[in-house]
């Protein structure tokens, strides 16, 4: 697909932050490691993690939130593993993700900088780094019951699918969103052995969550991915998309709702979820589609959205 698309370099700042703790902590030949797995930009690990925390809540609540020092520390030591799981797979997936993209990444000003579309790390390194972060993951997974091990395997269909995605369809957003949220289905398993209905509707609900904010980050691209031919939900939805993120963003509280009841959570866990749909809808309200800042802020602001949903299930 590159060699059809124009040898240029299309406006927008660089995506690859400078100055910050990687340049200031970390010896010169780390740092495009660093960058490669977006270890300076946590917004993805967040996003990642926060439905681990979803399914880790309702498997607990599932167990009768147990309140002995036993289980509580068997508990913390799965927030534990699931914490390191969700930064180093998050950095492997970023890493697969630039090396499908190296040559796109080159014709567009806020990638260009990216470690492989640079030159800063070379393919064949990028691939043993890769197989260094799924060692690591393996490990972790290999920490958890059988039955978390099938599906933790599982997942990697998604993650090695999901570049291909937008060269395919205009939903990509749709695979990121199987993908990002596993860990809900994951983290259940992790307590419970087994995956019940509370945990498919809380994937259920990550899936249009990050339909929602995947398809706003996507308005920041929306011209340079005409040009280059990336497709997007974003270039799909055009001018509909607020309608279409009112109904996704909808959906994803109704399915909460409805995991939090037959999780059989209390009144508070309502509460924070209303909370949750203040949250998006306030994204709804103030959002400039056309602001390619005001879009990365608005999906930022997606993190405290999934922390009080947390915050609901760990109330209820």
């Amino acid at each position: 697909m590159s060699g059809s698309t124009p040898d240029r370099n299309v406006s927008g700042a660089s995506d690859i932050p400078q100055g910050n703790w990687v340049d200031r902590w970390l010896p010169a030949s780390w740092r495009p490691y660093a960058r490669l797995a977006r270890l300076d930009r946590p917004i993805g690990t967040w996003l990642l993690y926060l439905p681990c925390l979803w399914g880790l809540g309702l498997g607990w609540q599932a167990l009768g939130a147990p309140t002995a020092t036993g289980p509580a520390l068997e508990m913390l030591r799965l927030v534990v593993l699931f914490t390191v799981g969700a930064l180093v797979m998050r950095g492997a997936g970023c890493t697969v993700n630039d090396l499908w993209d190296r040559k796109i990444d080159t014709k567009i000003a806020r990638t260009a900088t990216r470690p492989l579309a640079s030159g800063a790390v070379t393919p064949f390194a990028a691939l043993v780094f890769l197989a260094a972060q799924l060692a690591v993951g393996l490990a972790i997974l290999l920490q958890l019951n059988t039955t978390s091990w099938a599906i933790g395997a599982s997942v990697l269909v998604l993650v090695f699918l999901y570049p291909a995605a937008k060269r395919v369809t205009d939903w990509p957003q749709a695979v990121l969103g199987l993908t990002f949220n596993w860990g809900a289905l994951l983290g259940y398993a992790a307590v419970t052995e087994t995956i019940a209905m509370p945990a498919i509707l809380a994937y259920a609900a990550g899936f249009f969550w990050t339909l929602g904010y995947d398809t706003i980050y996507a308005h920041q691209d929306k011209e340079d991915d005409a040009i280059v031919g990336v497709r997007s939900s974003a270039l799909a939805l055009g001018d509909r998309t607020k309608p279409a993120l009112a109904v996704f963003y909808a959906l994803t509280i109704g399915l909460l709702a409805a995991s939090f009841w037959t999780a059989g959570l209390g009144p508070l866990a309502y509460a924070g979820l209303a909370l949750a749909g203040l949250n998006f809808a306030r994204q709804l309200w103030v959002t400039d589609l056309d602001d390619p800042q005001d879009c990365l802020r608005t999906f930022w602001a997606n993190r405290d959205a999934g922390l009080l949903v947390a915050l609901a299930i760990v109330l209820g």
